[in-house]
């Protein structure tokens, strides 16, 4: 039972494009890369990351972060340098400033404009459904007595 329960996990664990021949002898330096490659992404494959992509732009890309890396420049070099050539879509998350500040608070801002909304529209359609106070004939409030007494 262990066995199957370890073999499934196995299978679970994501699966990376990282070819044998892409993989740096310094262990370090392969765990920085390997940050870096799941923070940008594949500009051909679009929801995927350079590291789990197969598309051969993603394979250049992790070679690139791999050289940067080796040539000394630090995590934050290198996510610039990728940047700088292929633009800001490459990033999963966008830099918090400019026009993305605009992206960013737009779909809180529309979720805040559309609760006011519905608040608003729930509140003068109670009032218009709440009938008006309408006072009882002679008649009425008779019968009403004579109902009440039985």
């Amino acid at each position: 039972m262990l066995k199957r329960l370890l073999l499934l996990c196995l299978l679970a664990a994501p699966a990376y494009a990282v070819q044998p021949d892409e993989v740096l002898p310094d262990a370090a330096l392969e765990a920085r890369a390997r940050q870096i490659s799941q923070v940008l992404r594949c500009p051909v494959c679009q929801g995927e990351n350079i590291d789990e992509s197969n598309a051969s732009v993603s394979r250049d890309l992790r070679l690139a972060v791999r050289d940067r890396l080796v040539a000394g420049d630090s995590d934050s070099q290198v996510i610039d340098y990728i940047k700088d050539r292929f633009g800001e879509y490459v990033l999963f998350e966008p830099e918090r400033t400019g026009a993305n500040l605009i992206l960013y608070w737009m779909g809180p801002g529309v979720l805040i404009i559309a609760l006011g909304g519905v608040f608003f529209w729930l509140r003068s359609r109670r009032k218009e459904e709440m009938p008006a106070a309408v006072a009882l004939s002679a008649e009425e409030e008779a019968r009403l007595k004579e109902l009440l007494q039985d």
